[in-house]
């Protein structure tokens, strides 16, 4: 099973790919990825056919005992079968529905095939958090494939709307799940269902919030406004997406937990109610549709009620009808949302309005989508009568239930036969349409579904050996399917429900005004658009109220509320009664003595500039803490990015006014002091309890070891940010490259790589073939020139730089690494920005900083993954002893790549800030024609 979900995953990243180069017949190859899903589920049919499972299992996040556990049942296999066989005839169909040189194909087909994917891995997953990361995985695919047409305001309305109900209930869905492990221990479904599950109101809340995930993914009332809407998006993803997979995932999940938590309270009425609301509701207003495809959704949501209702049930009839009605709505509601998008491409319209006889220009697809209607109304012998007659019989005990199940079967009768005569009947009035004949490639595939359905009638015994297996998990089976089991109650009913069906079909003229009138008086989508206003405006009215532009203000209220908060909890604990050493060197008060001194001096500073560099003094005397505890590495660290930030300050306080505004109100100044020293006092107190709340040993204590038994390096620090803790620093430089590209983008207009590196004029290099580097005279102006700053920068710039590749490749046993090293290049590379302008930075670094900022974050990941190849656990150390004739003892640490991609991104991140705040923001002022307050001049007549 993971190799299926390595190989969905492969064919998704390879789409784009395989799109560019074929086109639309990629669609094709790619098929081949859910076709072997199918092939696998058919080849274990064995394994489950007497109640079996097939299990495998991958340690994954040993701390959160959350491991790849997969486990394939009965209904898991059948949906398998669902998934992947469904999901590759809807590829080959697309290899023909669409066009070449159709505007987002790539797209579609990788987020296809990655959507088959993870309905893959929601379907087989046994432990709940790994079910619910599929789970938003399928929520975000569909988001993307809703919303295939950008360009259509429709399209994004739909997405946007499956998205946010979709999600919403996947959250709630998400703390169900967490309230049921918890009481467990394990996240294990098969765990969970062994262990005694809790009482009375904990297990109820978990159930409503279960349930409500289960039902706002399958579009079940409350929830059914966002499927309609839905049908934005092309046909082969309402295909798929909306009849077989997606949709499917609810209903899914109320079969899986089933057995287990049907007997809790709220389970049978909740779904029960729900689902027979949604089948007559869904299926009342299908009978007023005209378009085809949107009477096809509102089918499918009534047939989402009837399924809920049936598996919801908790009993064995109920659950072996159940998992027949779950196949045939698969199979016949596919192939009719294949068949709309065939006579939307033939006929160019798809409104039974405009289209008549149809059904005698196209024969071999009337009779196609006749096999699959029939079997959607329920008619003998295909596989949806069995299915609706097993559902009927499971009901028979439950008169209410029965009635209601009877109408809206009816209902189904009755729309079927809408969309029978719409799509393919002769109208009086309407010429007739012309249809062109359609390509095998999109008539193949609703034809197999279609025969299928037709199939699996008579061989409904055969099926319901297969299926059984599921339904004893609520007790022992009595009934089987069959496609005749004599003159039974059901089959009565079955009747009555398709002569109901008739006679709603041909009574539709004086119908009419009742399907108009009768309806709700708010519609799904008009709630829907309500309650996303009024959070709207509540989000406007909380923003108008708290979010004022005043920096200071924000400020001081998160302040205050850390006073009040963990202060007010401190005095009440008092929990700082400890011992207090206050310094261990006298040098220690010194230096304190020093920051003190700085940050009240930044306080009272007028000047910008001032406050900046007593803030740095701060930073300065802090690093010098470092050294008087002897944490030399730290220390380093601390000068370097102090150091860094002082330049990023400059280069913004270019654009500011040389002063701080006008001083506020004495008044005010005395609040703003109180809370100040507040905050201070209550940051203080936190030290001391953290300090002071240790109860067990450090796990820090190991590091020292560790760090030479699995590091191979006596710097315990760089050793701790490249292998001990190498997953925290892999998230850090992530953020770093986030960060980056957010400084980059609020700033740029145009490309980041900046200003090219100037061409040299061909009769100038001529007369001067000597490498000039540094132009300070041809970027600056005069009166901006330095000199002295610029013959020390040549003299230092190439000696900073080999310093930096010092530090990078000796810190696994001294002070430096990558960090460390990459700040040093960072500021050489400031330094001849600083010196010459931002011509010269481009000539120093002619490479785009999203390039390095990629390069290391590969590099790193590429760390991490040599260490899985190596070792079988990512991010794991390998020493490698190597030779060389000159050194006694030479040796290679693979966590050394990992170390060199955190220099790159440390070089790219700064990089990125030096051409976006300084480089670019001088362009702005070029273009704005404004004095050069800053470096940066081009001068005239010099391109780029």
């Amino acid at each position: 099973m993971l190799v299926l979900l390595i190989l969905h995953l492969v064919a998704a990243l390879s789409a784009p790919l395989l799109v560019r180069r074929w086109g639309p017949r990629a669609c094709l190859l790619l098929a081949l990825a859910p076709a072997a899903t199918f092939g696998w589920a058919v080849a274990h049919t064995g394994a489950v056919r007497d109640g079996g499972a097939v299990v495998e299992t991958y340690p994954w996040v040993a701390e959160l005992q959350l491991d790849v556990a997969l486990r394939v049942t009965t209904l898991p296999w059948l949906m398998l079968l669902l998934v992947g066989g469904v999901g590759a005839l809807v590829l080959v169909y697309s290899a023909r529905y669409f066009h070449a040189g159709s505007a987002g194909l790539a797209r579609f087909a990788a987020v296809m095939v990655a959507f088959a994917g993870a309905m893959l891995g929601l379907v087989v997953s046994d432990d709940l958090l790994l079910l619910y990361v599929f789970w938003e995985l399928t929520t975000v695919f569909s988001y993307l494939l809703i919303g295939h047409s950008t360009e259509r305001r429709s399209s994004r309305w739909a997405a946007a709307q499956a998205l946010t109900v979709t999600t919403l209930g996947g959250l709630a869905m998400l703390v169900g799940f967490l309230l049921l492990g918890h009481h467990v221990g394990n996240y294990r479904w098969s765990v969970v269902t062994a262990a005694p599950l809790p009482g009375g109101g904990y297990l109820a809340v978990a159930v409503l919030l279960v349930l409500t995930g289960a039902l706002a993914k399958s579009a079940v009332f409350p929830f059914n406004s966002w499927l309609p809407v839905a049908m934005a998006a092309p046909t082969p993803v309402s295909a798929y997406l909306h009849a077989a997979a997606m949709v499917k995932a609810g209903v899914f999940l109320v079969g899986l937990l089933g057995p287990a938590l049907a007997p809790a309270g709220p389970w049978r009425p909740v779904t029960v109610v729900a689902g027979l609301l949604t089948l007559i509701a869904g299926g009342w207003a299908a009978l007023r549709q005209t378009d085809l495809k949107l009477l096809l959704a509102y089918g499918t949501v009534s047939q989402l009620g009837l399924l809920t209702v049936v598996l919801g049930a908790g009993t064995p009839k109920a659950a072996l009808a159940g998992v027949a009605m779950l196949l045939a709505h698969a199979l016949f509601k596919a192939a009719l949302f294949l068949v709309v998008g065939i006579l939307d491409h033939s006929a160019g319209s798809r409104d039974l309005r405009d289209l008549s006889g149809v059904g005698r220009s196209a024969p071999v697809l009337t009779t196609v989508a006749a096999l699959a209607a029939a079997s959607m109304a329920g008619l003998p012998p295909l596989l949806g009568f069995v299915a609706k007659e097993a559902v009927l019989g499971a009901f028979t005990g439950r008169p209410v239930v029965l009635a209601a199940l009877v109408v809206g079967s009816g209902l189904t009768v009755a729309y079927s036969i809408r969309f029978l005569w719409g799509a393919f009947g002769s109208r009086p009035g309407v010429p007739v349409t012309e249809v062109e004949r359609p390509p095998a490639a999109m008539l193949v595939p609703p034809a197999l579904l279609a025969v299928a359905g037709l199939a699996a009638g008579p061989a409904a015994g055969w099926l319901g050996g297969l299926l059984r297996p599921y339904a004893e998990l609520f007790g022992p089976v009595e009934e089987k399917l069959a496609l005749w089991h004599g003159p039974t109650a059901a089959l009565g009913l079955s009747a009555v429900v398709i002569a109901g069906g008739v006679v709603l079909h041909l009574v539709r003229g004086p119908l009419a005004p009742a399907l108009t009138r009768l309806r709700s008086p708010v519609g799904g989508n008009q709630g829907y658009e309500w309650v996303t206003h009024r959070f709207d405006r509540f989000a406007i009215e909380v923003t108008g109220a708290t979010q004022r532009g005043a920096l200071p203000q924000y400020l001081g209220t998160v302040l205050v509320v850390l006073v009040l908060v963990p202060g007010g909890a401190m005095l009440a604990t008092r929990p700082w009664r400890n011992k207090i050493i206050v310094w261990d060197n006298p040098a220690q008060l010194v230096v304190c003595v020093v920051i003190a001194v700085a940050a009240l001096l930044a306080v009272g500073a007028r000047r910008r500039l001032t406050a900046m560099l007593l803030v740095g003094v701060t930073g300065y005397g802090t690093a010098m803490m470092f050294v008087l505890y002897g944490a030399p590495d730290v220390a380093l660290t601390q000068f370097l990015v102090e150091t860094a930030t002082i330049a990023v300050f400059v280069l913004v306080l270019r654009r500011l006014p040389e002063r701080f505004s006008a001083r506020p109100l004495r008044r005010s100044r005395w609040v703003r002091r109180g809370i100040g020293v507040a905050a201070g006092l209550v940051m203080a107190g936190l030290a001391l309890a953290a300090a002071g709340a240790r109860r067990t040993p450090s796990i820090s204590a190991a590091f020292p070891d560790l760090a030479v038994a699995q590091g191979y390096g006596r710097n315990v620090v760089n050793v701790t940010l490249v292998d001990i803790r190498a997953w925290d620093t892999m998230g850090e430089i992530s953020v770093l490259v986030v960060t980056a590209t957010g400084v980059a983008s609020l700033i740029f207009e145009r490309s980041r790589t900046g200003p090219r590196p100037r061409r040299p004029d061909p009769v100038r290099s001529r007369r001067d073939r000597r490498t000039v580097w540094l132009r300070g005279g041809a970027t600056l102006q005069e009166r901006r020139r330095s000199i002295v700053f610029e013959v020390v920068t040549r003299l230092i710039f190439h000696t900073v730089l080999l310093f930096s590749l010092f530090l990078l490749f000796s810190g696994h046993n001294a002070p430096g690494g990558g960090f460390s090293g990459g700040l040093v290049a960072s500021l050489a590379l400031t330094l001849r920005y600083l010196a010459g302008g931002r011509y010269e930075l481009a000539e120093a670094a002619p490479v785009g900083a999203g390039t390095v900022l990629g390069a290391g974050l590969a590099v790193s990941v590429g760390g991490g993954v040599l260490g899985l190849l190596l070792t079988g656990r990512v991010l794991e150390s390998v020493k490698v002893d190597l030779w060389l004739p000159v050194v006694d003892h030479f040796y290679l640490v693979t966590s050394l790549f990992f170390d060199i991609g955190v220099y790159l991104v440390v070089v790219g991140l700064v990089l990125d800030i030096l051409r976006s705040l300084g480089a670019e923001v001088d362009r702005h002022v070029e273009a704005a024609g404004e004095p050069a307050r800053g470096l940066a001049v081009q001068r005239e007549g010099e391109g780029l």
